[in-house]
């Protein structure tokens, strides 16, 4: 199971020695916001769009996956609300600690994870497909509101309805679903090429991960304003918390005693809710200009702490 791991601390270690040695030029800062942005608007679209097209939306339609969804939903929630009544941030700060607190990386860690544990990948999948058709739309929404202040309750909810429609995420995920659902067929070429496109997504997610360990946002103040790192490190802490131990153990009770699902589908959602935070959460939340520095910590920390919590679960489990 450590081999999962190797390659993301690769990565993440390439993009910090990237930064610290100016292999990029002094502007550093803004490298790693073009790297952010094309991942975000153009390798991300490519691989979502690739992995629904070829997906079985059926899938979704399972007893195992509500034991997931549920346990992952109610830690996005409880994320959000802390967020916004503990904490004090705007929905759209709140929806970046959301996600943080239940949206588990599922594929480039995910996937090796259950290969090992498992012995196949067919859970994950069904978990990609969650996470991509219903969570990601939601809390990317949610992000969006920041900004919208349209005067007017008729105004703003048509702001707040067209979001979606400017996201290349949402666009893409919604172009694989029909194309899924229609069961169009891709020309091989232009599959290939997109396959190879959103190949890049993960690994230049990384790398911009590591260089944001090194990159000053001292000169650019989180939010619009100050937060102390007594209230950082706390609410890093919760969210992690929420991620690597309440998720897995929801996961567990809901599908043992609440569904009764077979000794295997329990391991495979408990070990799936165990997961660490996705590093989609950092390159979002540079999309929107929210609280990278929180962003960047709790996919960093979760990843950590994670190493345990599947350790434990295989171990208890399987």
């Amino acid at each position: 199971m450590l081999s999962a791991f190797i390659p993301i601390w690769l990565l993440t270690a390439l993009g910090y020695l990237t930064a610290r040695f100016n292999l990029v030029g002094a502007g550093a800062a803004d490298v790693e916001a073009v790297l952010g942005r094309f991942v975000f608007r153009v390798a991300m679209p490519a691989s979502l769009f690739g992995m629904l097209a070829r997906s079985d939306l059926h899938a979704l339609a399972n007893t195992s996956i509500v034991a997931f969804g549920v346990s992952s939903l109610a830690c996005c929630g409880l994320g959000l609300a802390l967020g916004t009544r503990v904490f004090k941030r705007d929905v759209s700060n709140g929806a970046v600690v959301g996600m943080a607190s239940g949206y588990v990386n599922s594929a480039n860690l995910g996937i090796p994870v259950a290969i090992q544990v498992l012995g196949n990948a067919v859970f994950l999948s069904t978990v990609i497909l969650f996470n991509t058709v219903l969570v990601t739309p939601i809390v990317l929404t949610l992000m969006g509101l920041r900004g919208e202040a349209s005067p007017g309750m008729r105004q703003r909810l048509r702001s707040i309805a067209l979001l979606p429609v400017h996201n290349p995420i949402i666009i893409a995920s919604a172009l694989g679903a029909l194309v899924s659902g229609t069961h169009f067929h891709v020309p091989a070429d232009v599959s290939s090429a997109l396959s190879l496109l959103g190949g890049a997504a993960v690994p230049i997610a990384l790398i911009t991960l590591g260089m944001s360990l090194r990159v000053d946002k001292a000169a650019a103040p989180v939010l619009g304003e100050e937060r102390t790192k007594k209230s950082l490190l706390a609410e890093t802490t919760i969210s992690i918390a929420l991620k690597t131990a309440l998720q897995p153990v929801l996961a567990y009770l809901l599908a043992y005693y609440v569904l009764d699902l077979p000794a295997h589908d329990v391991l495979a959602v408990t070990l799936c809710a165990a997961l660490p935070t996705a590093q989609n959460v950092f390159i979002y939340a540079s999309e929107y200009a929210l609280d990278t520095v929180f962003a960047r910590n709790a996919v960093i920390f979760s990843t950590v702490a994670s190493m345990a919590g599947l350790w434990t679960v295989a171990a208890l489990l399987k």
